[in-house]
C-alpha cells in the first residue's frame, strides 16, 4: 500500500526554505554593502547609485563594473585565506612593492 503524500506539511516545508533563503540574500547584500565600505555613504546616494546601475544599458560599463567587481572578490578572498592560514587579523600584507624573503 502506497503511502499517503502530506501536501500541505510538503508546501509548508517549501515555503520555510523560501523564506530561509530570502533571509540569507538579504544578509548577504548588507555583508556586501559593509565590505565594500559602502555602509559610509548617505543611504540616499546608495539608493542613488544601485538605481543609476540598474538603469545602465551600456554593455561596456557593466563590463568594466564586472571586472571590477569580480577583483574585489578575488582580494577578498585572498585576504581571507591568508588570515585562516594564520597571518592572522591584524596582520597586513604589503599591498605594493617588493616582497623580503
Amino acid at each position: 500500500m502506497r503511502k499517503v503524500k502530506d501536501f500541505d506539511a510538503e508546501l509548508n516545508a517549501l515555503n520555510e526554505r523560501a523564506k530561509l533563503l530570502k533571509q540569507r540574500k538579504i544578509q548577504q547584500f548588507g555583508e556586501l554593502i559593509e565590505a565594500t565600505g559602502a555602509d559610509a555613504l548617505d543611504p540616499d546616494l546608495l539608493a542613488g547609485a544601485l538605481i543609476a546601475a540598474v538603469a545602465e544599458t551600456d554593455k561596456g560599463i557593466m563590463t568594466k563594473w564586472s571586472a571590477r567587481g569580480a577583483q574585489f572578490f578575488r582580494e577578498t578572498s585572498r585576504r581571507s585565506s591568508r588570515r585562516a592560514a594564520g597571518t592572522g587579523a591584524g596582520d597586513k600584507a604589503p599591498e605594493t612593492g617588493p616582497q623580503s624573503a
